[in-house]
């Protein structure tokens, strides 16, 4: 029989970077998603037919990573495929690109369509420790909260640790966003490695910045719980400085969020792992997001008109 399954894209709201340290981050499901198909074929193992629009050289670029990462998943799932292989297709709406998720959107669909081909009935918890499996292909030691978004969807409270924290945060409406493509494909391990690197080198300033940013994580945390998207943009802002300040933004992503900031955006900042890849600009109504999504493709970058607060079933 074949599976299918689907693995939602994702945007960091507060404290990517400094999540891998323990300070609490906010992490959105976003309102597009990868889907995989899994059919069977005679040959032995698997192949993979990618059909998914993406940024120019983006799959080319990650191809050793997903076989890695595909190939950690089958072993953590216990799969034989020494006889009967199968063939993995990605698609869906999701637009892959560095910054949203999309190794992790990939991660999770292709479990859950493993799960249903083969009849293991995985629950969601057990879906998203075998994507995590699978992201360390793409990561090294990715934190678990982009697989996490990516399987259970909405807004997500997430702390790194021994035992990871991971809080649902209620949203009562979904509200709009737009997504900024810089077109640069973001090396996440470098970026990672760069942060670790300067922090050990000046371990009084990155104090500083770090306790700030827990700050901001648990006034975000009320401000979205009151639903006040003038303070959670102003978060954002002051969240997307520190990101600067640990050098982990580009010339390209901060000319999108003064350019969204400059159209009526509540706030904007990176997401993800920067140095490319993309950044966010908070645009609670359709008229500022249709405004801020227009300036950038009037500058020749891809935007991305979604929304954040996105549950399983508003597929």
């Amino acid at each position: 029989m074949s599976g299918e399954g689907i693995g939602f894209g994702k945007a960091i709201l507060f404290n990517e970077h400094f999540v891998v340290y323990g300070i609490p981050a906010i992490v959105s499901a976003i309102a597009k998603y990868t889907r995989a198909k899994v059919e069977p074929k005679e040959k032995a193992g698997w192949t993979i037919v990618d059909n998914r629009k993406a940024t120019p050289r983006y799959k080319e670029d990650k191809i050793d990573q997903q076989k890695d990462s595909i190939n950690r998943m089958v072993k953590k799932m216990g799969l034989d495929l020494s006889k009967n292989g199968v063939e993995i297709t990605l698609e869906g709406n999701l637009y892959v690109a560095s910054g949203i998720g999309a190794s992790a959107a990939s991660c999770v669909a292709i479990t859950r369509a493993l799960s249903k081909h083969f009849q293991l009935d995985y629950s969601n918890d057990e879906i998203n420790e075998i994507a995590y499996e699978g992201e360390k292909g793409y990561h090294g030691t990715p934190s678990g909260i982009d697989n996490t978004a990516s399987t259970f969807g909405g807004l997500i409270w997430f702390e790194k640790g021994e035992e990871n924290i991971m809080d649902k945060i209620n949203l009562q409406n979904p509200v709009e966003i737009v997504i900024g493509n810089t077109g640069k494909v973001a090396n996440t391990t470098a970026a990672v490695a760069g942060v670790k690197e300067r922090r050990e080198k000046y371990p009084q300033k990155y104090a500083e910045i770090f306790d700030r940013a827990e700050n901001i994580a648990y006034l975000a945390r009320d401000a979205l719980q009151d639903e006040d998207y003038k303070e959670l943009g102003k978060l954002m802002n002051e969240n997307h400085k520190l990101l600067q300040q640990i050098e982990v933004s580009s010339r390209e992503l901060d000319f999108l969020v003064k350019l969204a900031r400059d159209q009526g955006a509540y706030g904007a900042k990176l997401t993800g792992g920067g140095l490319g890849g993309n950044m966010i600009a908070l645009t609670p109504n359709k008229d500022i997001q249709e405004r801020v999504a227009n300036a950038f493709e009037k500058e020749g970058f891809q935007s991305l008109r979604t929304s954040i607060g996105v549950t399983r079933g508003s597929e």
